[in-house]
């Protein structure tokens, strides 16, 4: 991390900005990183309905098939059970994979692995927006189902597709010219400029961002997301940008 962005962030954390909104006056809608999963265990049902009631304005998601064509939520290719036992997703099918209930050190209660559809079916019934990130290889056909899904259970214009892949990204706009798509962005990650050749929002690292970089995104009537404000002083850092996002695994406002 650089001594500047040090500096900015330290001023930030001085200013106490504590309302959801940005310098620039936008609106910002936070977005539970995988869920609520600071207290939650992540990506489960749980931690998408403690989301909602919590006051988040989206959650984050990751997706994975099962070797039946289950789409389930899962940052991780293996699930871990309570039992101290793993599978590997793409190896077992829906009913294996949900046999037992998964490890959760965070709460009391019993977690299953949850489905993609069901994911989508809470983010609609509390208007919330979805950001969906594909994991593991997903061909043209398989990201059309994934999205056919989204568009007949909820609604295509509350769902983000968000990748690291700029070829993902295209095959998802020729198949859907309407889903918002998003650049997924890191440190080390290079040039996105062919974001403005394509219409591609961007969600990065919080460290990358810059007033600058925003305004570039912003000119073009594209938006910007930044990941993951888990500390007070980054998520009021995140909000003096003027993003349009902010992910967090605890923040809500």
């Amino acid at each position: 991390m650089s001594f500047g962005l040090i500096l900015k962030i330290i001023v930030a954390a001085i200013m106490s900005i504590t309302t959801v909104f940005s310098s620039s006056g936008r609106d910002i809608c936070m977005i539970g990183h995988r869920g609520f999963s600071g207290v939650y265990p992540q990506n489960t049902e749980l931690a998408f309905e403690k989301a909602a009631s919590n006051g988040f304005g989206g959650a984050e998601t990751d997706i994975r098939m099962t070797s039946d064509g289950v789409y389930v939520t899962s940052h991780d290719s293996d699930v871990e059970f309570k039992d101290g036992s793993s599978l590997p997703i793409a190896e077992h099918t829906y009913a294996e994979l949900t046999a037992k209930p998964l490890k959760n050190k965070k709460t009391r209660d019993e977690v299953y692995l949850c489905t993609f559809k069901r994911y989508l079916e809470i983010m609609k019934a509390n208007d919330m927006i979805c950001f969906i990130e594909l994991k593991g290889d997903f061909d043209t056909a398989h990201v059309k189902e994934i999205f056919d899904i989204a568009a007949d259970t909820y609604d295509l214009s509350k769902c983000i597709l968000q990748s690291f892949s700029k070829q993902n990204l295209i095959q998802a706009r020729e198949l859907f010219p309407d889903l918002p798509l998003m650049l997924t962005y890191g440190e080390g990650d290079g040039d996105y400029s062919f974001c403005f050749d394509y219409g591609f929002s961007i969600d990065a690292e919080y460290s990358t961002v810059t007033e600058e970089m925003v305004e570039e995104f912003h000119s073009r009537g594209l938006e910007v997301g930044v990941w993951t404000a888990n500390e007070l002083f980054v998520l009021n850092y995140c909000k003096s940008l003027g993003v349009d996002y902010i992910e967090s695994d605890y923040f809500s406002r």
